[in-house]
């Protein structure tokens, strides 16, 4: 068996992809294994169904009331005066910045409105509640 040679001496113009989708391939799997171990833990937040929600735009300061009475500012658990001195630094890069209040519905309303009243008491005109969307009655 005699091999045969490229008798036209052209070079070799095609290339091979297979190793490409190869290499593609296992840095995929990488990516899907690793990727849990990057993302946060949420936050989880019992909230209120209403059916009369609008959306809300993303904002600066989302401010989470946990069951246990607990504050969670931007994913990160904080107290009364850090909220307070957070919203008055973004209040001075944006004075249209948006205060999103996510309460569980298991929270006093009175810790609601403290929170509230804390967020206004810097400045923050805009504020909005997180709801759950319900389906409207008919």
């Amino acid at each position: 068996m005699a091999m045969q040679s490229n008798q036209d001496d052209e070079p070799l113009s095609e290339i091979n992809v297979v190793p490409l989708v190869d290499i593609i391939l296992v840095v995929l799997i990488i990516f899907m294994v690793t990727a849990p171990m990057f993302i946060k833990p949420t936050i989880n937040v019992n909230l209120p169904k209403a059916a009369s929600g609008d959306q809300t735009n993303p904002s600066k300061l989302n401010i989470a009331l946990t069951a246990d009475g607990r504050i969670n500012l931007n994913g990160s658990f904080t107290d009364e005066a850090q909220v307070s001195q957070r919203a008055a630094e973004e209040l001075s890069k944006n004075p249209e910045v948006q205060a999103i209040i996510s309460a569980d519905k298991d929270v006093a309303h009175g810790r609601v409105v403290g929170v509230l009243d804390i967020v206004k008491s810097v400045g923050v005109k805009k504020f909005a509640i997180s709801i759950d969307k319900a389906t409207p009655k008919k």
